[in-house]
């Protein structure tokens, strides 16, 4: 079967001119041709049209770092804190069905004009319970029709977050006695996936997706807060030895900076480079605080970044250097974490959110183009997930992902003639002037629905699941109370004269 997808504009990528009034030929689930509209409806006169003249057409934006979730933490109660203490802050959130998590976050991708999503995601505490949560997670995925890289992690230390190696031990010894005991039993390693058991779920599910035309099995190690260094070697052989990827949290908060130092006796990256982790099927997100050689290093070894902007604000993280980055010819994605700057998952948002906050505000500095943006959210997305031969632009022989955007708010009251529609797209539409999503030929999202299952079921159950889920108090407690003494301990890393005895804030 053959479709014209027709729009007003049809942007085939960062780097190529924009099409008025063009068209694209998909047959099957390839590219077939791209042009006039006029001339693609004459040479084929009985191929289906899709679109309009008031849509543009442009390529499938790619998530390059997420966590997927039925509501947001703001949703669920949670407050938008610094990193450290936001994750004590998430024991307050109710536990969500893993079907319904991906079903509604994979929509409002879509919704986004997403077509392809890296999900860092994690484990139960036995790997009978984890094999059935990542089927379904995946299972979900395949309804909703979206690509997906799939990368579950577990932790082998660092179970409170104070920090690798022996931080644990040390930041449980300055809590009163009964607050340290609640937080063995709130944070205990026994109650984790072993790590043995997760190489060996991987080793099952890895084989299971290698062909699979829409799915990935991912490695995704938390981080090296949690991780220790023979876990993330041992990955990282796992990984190559499958031809599959690695993805992990690198320098996202001010004190993961200080971790370099303090734990590896240098910068993070060069501790991960040299345990053999860094390539073009590694990559990073964030990377906020990464310095020039951490920089250097990701360029020269072809290592890529989900840079992640509304999250890095949202949980005061910092301004990552973008443009350092571009500069440098780093493979540099776009991610939304599941944390977007209006709680809302609008990828148009957060390329805008991208661009405005690199803007430098001399003539002599770097600054991007509303095009670097676009290729950060396209092509580089398509080369951090090893794709950028298939997605990332709309070109003969590319899979035909695709995005219609109904252009008709972008352009009122008016429009130039002259004016270019990629610049429109990104500085003016919205994840609700997305109307169509194609995957590999497939419509996924028609006329603003999703096609593979019933959304409004979706949501009313989830209604119903959470209304009837009761509030986790015990969990709820804990958090407000060891919240203080988490902020001591990391403010002692900054002031190591300040000792973390006892909480330096005190919280209700």
């Amino acid at each position: 079967m053959t479709t014209l997808v027709r729009g007003r504009w049809v942007i085939p990528g960062a780097d190529e001119a924009t099409i008025e009034d063009g068209a694209v030929l998909v047959d099957g689930g390839t590219i077939a041709a791209l042009g006039p509209f006029a001339e693609l409806a004459r040479d084929h006169p009985h191929a289906d049209v899709l679109g309009s003249t008031r849509h543009a057409v442009m390529p499938g934006l790619i998530n390059g770092h997420h966590h997927s979730a039925a509501a947001s933490h703001v949703q669920h109660g949670a407050p938008d804190m610094l990193l450290e203490s936001w994750l004590k802050a998430l024991l307050r959130m109710r536990a969500t069905p893993t079907r319904l998590d991906i079903l509604l976050s994979a929509t409002r991708l879509l919704k986004s004009g997403v077509t392809a999503v890296v999900d860092l995601y994690g484990a139960g505490s036995n790997a009978e319970a984890t094999a059935a949560e990542w089927t379904e997670a995946l299972g979900a995925y395949d309804t909703v029709g979206i690509r997906c890289a799939f990368g579950p992690g577990v932790y082998d230390q660092g179970f409170m977050g104070a920090g690798p190696g022996d931080c644990d031990a040390a930041f449980l010894a300055t809590l009163p006695p009964d607050l340290a005991r609640r937080a063995r039993a709130m944070r205990d390693p026994e109650a984790a996936l072993p790590s043995a058991a997760y190489l060996e779920l991987m080793e099952s599910f890895c084989p299971r997706y290698a062909d699979h035309p829409r799915l990935a099995m991912w490695y995704g190690p938390p981080g090296p807060s949690w991780v220790s260094d023979g876990f993330l070697v041992q990955i990282a052989h796992a990984a190559r030895r499958h031809g599959t990827h690695m993805q992990t949290h690198v320098s996202e908060s001010y004190y993961e900076k200080l971790q370099g130092p303090r734990f590896w006796g240098g910068d993070t990256l060069r501790h991960l480079h040299d345990l053999g982790l860094t390539g073009p099927d590694f990559s990073i997100a964030h990377g906020v605080w990464m310095t020039d050689a951490e920089i250097d290093l990701l360029a020269q070894t072809g290592t890529a970044v989900s840079h992640n902007p509304s999250s890095n604000l949202r949980l005061r993280a910092g301004i990552a250097p973008l443009n350092a980055f571009l500069e440098a010819g780093v493979t540099t994605a776009i991610g939304m974490d599941s944390t977007t700057i209006n709680d809302d998952e609008d990828m148009f948002a957060e390329m805008r959110l991208a661009l405005r906050l690199a803007r430098t505000p001399t003539y002599h500095e770097p600054a991007p183009a509303p095009a670097d943006i676009f290729r950060c959210a396209t092509q580089g997305g398509a080369k951090l997930l090893g794709m950028e031969d298939r997605l990332g632009r709309l070109a003969q022989g590319f899979a035909a992902d695709l995005v219609l955007v109904d252009m008709t708010a972008p352009c009122h009251p008016w429009v130039a003639p002259e004016a270019d529609g990629r610049d429109l797209l990104l500085y003016r539409a919205r994840a609700a002037d997305v109307t169509d999503v194609m995957i590999d030929g497939r419509l996924v999202l028609r006329d603003g629905r999703p096609t593979g299952f019933d959304l409004n079921e979706a949501v009313a159950e989830l209604a119903d699941v959470m209304a009837a889920t009761a509030f986790p108090d015990e969990a709820h407690r804990f958090a407000q109370e060891i919240i203080p003494h988490v902020e001591a301990w990391y403010g002692a890393w900054e002031h190591p004269e300040r000792k973390p005895r006892t909480a330096m804030n005190s919280r209700t």
